[in-house]
């Protein structure tokens, strides 16, 4: 078995999603007019990996962000993997739509974050083993730390009490 750690390329202000599913010859198609009915003006690249013919199948409504995620899906290599690139919308305001797809097995994260993809390499081919999503924290937040994530959550739309 052989180890490799994939870096996901994209551009600042995108959120990506990774997760795995089946039968993506229609996925593909279904989980991009998922994302586009979960928020008004979502920009989308969905990307998937199919087994057989080994192929990866892409759809959505922006060409830039179909280029990102193809090219992401095709790095990671792995069968029935699927990618989402998006802009406009948060991972929160679609995981719940994507989850309860079903062909969708599991998200293995989702974030705007530098990502990376932990990819083992066997005799059949590619899988995600887990993911880095972000830098490693470095303290606990403080008063005045906790003051900005909070106004920025009311500034987007989460008003916390």
């Amino acid at each position: 078995m052989e180890m490799n750690i994939i870096d996901i390329k994209k551009d600042e202000g995108v959120e990506f999603i990774v997760g795995q599913g089946n039968f993506s010859i229609y996925t593909v198609d279904d989980l991009a007019k998922t994302l586009l009915t979960c928020v008004a003006g979502i920009k989308i690249g969905v990307a998937m990996n199919e087994s057989k013919p080994k192929i990866t199948r892409v759809a959505g409504n922006d060409q830039h962000l179909k280029d990102l995620a193809a090219n992401a899906a095709l790095d990671i290599g792995a069968g029935h993997l699927f990618v989402i690139m998006m802009r406009g919308a948060f991972p929160i305001n679609v995981l719940n739509s994507i989850k309860n797809h079903p062909s969708v097995c599991r998200i293995y994260g989702a974030s705007e974050n530098p990502f990376q993809v932990i990819v083992a390499k066997t005799n059949l081919g590619n899988s995600i083993i887990g993911i880095v999503d972000g830098t490693s924290a470095e303290k606990i937040e403080d008063k005045h730390e906790k003051k900005e994530r909070r106004d920025l959550l009311e500034k987007i739309g989460y008003k916390i009490e």
